[in-house]
């Protein structure tokens, strides 16, 4: 080889002109230990937290579930509270500036008139009343939880005043009072019916996954069944099946029962699918070498190993129950008045004629739509936390 061939293919060595500091090392070694020995649960979070989108729907869900025990307090009027000379109500604008001064959150006055050539409540905005809101106040009696008097709120209408952020139905009832009132339902229902479709999935699933067989084999019969029978019309069927005569505690709950026993079908398929591999693993033939019972295996060693998955799919479930208890209230099928949902405010608005006259009566489609993007952004951030592989 010629000499100049070979200085073509010679390598130069090269040196960092920046010098050796021993602190960026021991620092990014220290980095290194703490994400190595972090337990799961803290870099499932570490993960979540760098999903924007999913905290700030967590965030939304914490505020919209306040009012789950707190909706006597936050609420303005008692749930069932008419308003006998504000029928059918527009919303009333909250305003912070009167003629060009500050005068701080008020309401102007409504006064009230039958048109009767349109056969319809006439509402016109008398800017001469001026109704300043009261915070932490004393408004309305109640029973908290049905429990004991008190009448503290956070916010009331002016003494001699009204407040109807969202308007008022064809009973003078505040639909923003119904909305707070509804959340405490139609958010606990989801939850309540994925706690018992998660016992079941899991139950069931893990049975068909980690035995197989003729346990295996009857029961994806069974899931095959149920997930060939349409959803709505079969909701449809068995809440009609409930007796009338019931309180609308036992309809909640016998409601919630529906919804549960007919959601674990796809929550079991996906437990037995991570059992099937799961259970080949070492660490699982080891415990079942040194004499571990089959639930010991499943709950102890096996479960864990994705249960971030299985929160981040019962988060996805709870939209689809909200879903199902709204649509079956709206029909008059699942829950009725005394009980407050928002699908029992939506089925006020069935009539097209009334909606178009008075649309805000459709209010509580916006909170369903929200609570609905937002558990479906949660248990996209949840699920992308949980994937190992991310």
């Amino acid at each position: 080889m010629s000499p100049d061939k070979h200085d073509k293919n010679k390598v130069e060595h090269y040196v960092n002109p920046k010098g050796f500091n021993p602190r960026e090392v021991e620092v990014l070694t220290k980095e290194q230990e703490r994400y190595y020995q972090a337990p799961q649960w803290k870099i499932i979070w570490w993960k979540f937290r760098k999903h924007k989108l999913a905290v700030v729907s967590a965030i939304i869900l914490f505020f919209f579930y306040l009012c789950v025990p707190f909706a006597e307090i936050i609420a303005p009027y008692p749930v069932a509270k008419r308003n006998v000379d504000f029928l059918f109500a527009p919303p009333q604008a909250i305003h912070l500036f009167h003629d060009g001064r500050f005068v701080g959150p008020y309401v102007y006055g409504l006064s009230s008139s039958v048109d009767l050539e349109n056969l319809k409540w006439s509402y016109e905005t008398d800017t001469t009343q001026i109704h300043k809101l009261r915070f932490f106040c004393k408004g309305e009696p109640y029973k908290f939880w049905g429990l004991f008097s008190a009448s503290l709120h956070v916010v009331c209408p002016a003494k001699e005043g009204t407040l109807f952020i969202a308007g008022t139905d064809r009973l003078g009832r505040d639909q923003y009072s119904g909305l707070v009132y509804g959340a405490r339902l139609s958010l606990t229902i989801g939850l309540i019916g994925v706690s018992i479709s998660m016992v079941l999935g899991v139950l069931l699933g893990g049975l068909a996954g980690f035995f197989g067989g003729w346990v295996d084999n009857s029961i994806q019969r069974v899931i095959e069944i149920m997930r060939s029978l349409p959803e709505l019309p079969l909701w449809m069927a068995l809440s009609a099946a409930l007796p009338v005569t019931w309180s609308p505690v036992w309809i909640y709950f016998g409601l919630t029962v529906i919804l549960g026993l007919l959601d674990w079908p796809g929550l079991a398929r996906a437990v037995r699918s991570k059992l099937l591999s799961l259970r080949e693993e070492e660490y699982a033939k080891a415990a079942a070498l040194m004499g571990a019972s089959p639930s010991r295996i499943i709950f102890k060693h096996l479960l864990p190993g994705f249960t971030s998955h299985l929160v981040a799919s019962a988060t996805l479930s709870v939209p689809a129950m909200i879903l199902g208890e709204t649509a079956l209230s709206f029909l008059n099928l699942g829950l009725r008045r005394p009980a407050v949902s928002w699908g029992v405010l939506l089925n006020e608005a069935q009539n097209i004629s009334v909606v178009t006259i008075y649309p805000w009566l459709m209010a509580p489609v916006i909170p369903i739509i929200i609570v609905v993007l937002a558990f479906n952004f949660l248990g996209d951030g949840l699920r992308d936390a949980a994937d190992p592989y991310k």
